[in-house]
């Protein structure tokens, strides 16, 4: 081997030791870069589970507060439900009294809602054809007490007496205007009760309505008393 021979071979096996560390740096870096690519990625996917996870956690939570909030308007609208059957229930046991406490409880409502003692009584169909005669007799009885002079106990005791008494009684009522109530010819759509008319003015004390006027004040306690 030459000299010339001996300088390339040296100039070959520097350049093939440069390549050989430029390849192994290269490598380095390939390597490098690429443990930052998996460690980014790594960071990205656990970045990625975490936020599902809080995402998830809030949407179990929003889930959750809508349920209950779901669920406490079914408790809400049952419990309503409940109290207006419980006020149901109570026109239904008014309309089914029995005959004498039914015509008392008529005659009561005529009298305390009379203002002269001389409206005409509005019943229903049933009602009118039923016990209207009587109501409006019972009720002219109490407001005619109302006016007439009291008698004592020992005169009416006597069979005399209770005529006179009713004479007495009868004579106040007309000479004080009370007592004349009339049955209407005319019937109304209602379950019970009865409506009061003098003129244009009306009072009306079907059961439908004192039962709705009632509703809003004694709703809270009638639940109360259904969810102790």
């Amino acid at each position: 081997m030459n000299g010339i021979e001996k300088i390339t071979g040296q100039i070959d096996a520097d350049i093939q030791k440069e390549i050989d560390a430029i390849a192994a740096q290269a490598q380095a870096q390939a390597a490098e870069i690429g443990a930052g690519y998996d460690r980014r990625a790594q960071e990205q996917v656990q970045a990625t589970l975490e936020r599902g996870r809080r995402e998830a956690a809030l949407r179990r939570e929003r889930l959750g507060s809508v349920a209950q909030l779901e669920a406490r308007k079914l408790v809400l609208s049952t419990k309503q439900d409940l109290v207006g059957r419980a006020f149901d229930l109570a026109l239904q046991k008014l309309t089914e009294l029995p005959e004498a406490d039914y015509i008392a409880l008529l005659a009561r409502l005529a009298v305390d809602a009379s203002r002269t003692g001389q409206e005409q009584v509005i019943f229903s169909q049933r009602d009118r054809a039923r016990y209207g005669k009587q109501v409006v007799t019972q009720a002219n009885e109490i407001l005619a007490r109302r006016v007439a002079p009291k008698l004592p106990d020992d005169l009416t005791a006597s069979r005399a007496g209770a005529i006179l008494d009713r004479v007495v009684t009868g004579a106040s009522a007309v000479l004080s205007g009370t007592g004349m109530l009339t049955m209407a010819e005319e019937t109304r759509p209602m379950a019970g009760g009865l409506i009061l008319r003098d003129g244009r003015v009306e009072t009306n004390c079907s059961f439908e309505a004192l039962i709705r006027l009632q509703q809003g004040a004694l709703s809270a306690e009638v639940a109360k008393v259904l969810f102790p």
